[in-house]
């Protein structure tokens, strides 16, 4: 099976005894592989993962290839104050729910741009103050930004997660992570 690499590749130390997560990475893919260097590691991948000796074992030098959730819609507008209401278009679903992380990217309008931020609530419900489009709620504090959103900018709201890794039989090393496409046989 041939691998094609989606996104930038991460990586970070790790030791046994505790879980070490690495940074937010938006998810672009539905797979994911990990590689270990140095020592054996046990891995999660998640919203907030702490990587415990009962997850998922990766011998030192060895690799696996997980799948992930992918999940985005482009925005049309942003409400902003102590929290952040985040609304999608007419006729589409908010794909995240409550306790999902996500992370906002709007070109040319980049001081609305959040990365790894939980979502609050979910409302699906039609016709709602006048509004007919799903919205959440994200606990991002975007009371500072008093410039209106442009619903011209190009918006998206994509899922967001993180790897972590705890060492196994008291090992420690390096975790390399990359988003990845499986395409075919080799």
């Amino acid at each position: 099976m041939t691998h094609r690499p989606v996104g930038a590749g991460s990586s970070f130390t790790f030791s046994a005894g505790a879980a070490t997560t690495s940074s937010a990475f938006s998810v672009q893919s539905d797979t994911i592989r990990v590689v270990a260097v140095g020592g054996a590691a046990h891995i999660t991948v998640g919203s907030t993962p702490a990587a415990t000796t009962t997850d998922y074992y990766v011998p030192s030098g060895g690799t696996a290839t997980l799948a992930l959730t992918k999940a985005s819609n482009k925005v049309v507008g942003v409400t902003t104050g102590t929290t952040t209401i985040v609304t999608v278009p007419e006729g589409t679903q908010v794909p995240f729910g409550v306790g999902d992380y996500v992370s906002l990217s709007v070109t040319g309008q980049s001081y609305y741009n959040f990365t790894h931020q939980r979502v609050v609530s979910v409302d699906t419900s039609a016709g709602i103050n006048g509004y007919h489009q799903s919205r959440m709620t994200v606990d991002y504090n975007s009371a500072g930004i008093l410039t209106a959103f442009s619903s011209a900018s190009d918006a998206v709201i994509v899922n967001s997660n993180k790897v972590s890794a705890n060492g196994a039989a008291g090992g420690s090393g390096v975790i390399h992570f990359q988003q990845i496409q499986i395409t075919g046989q080799a």
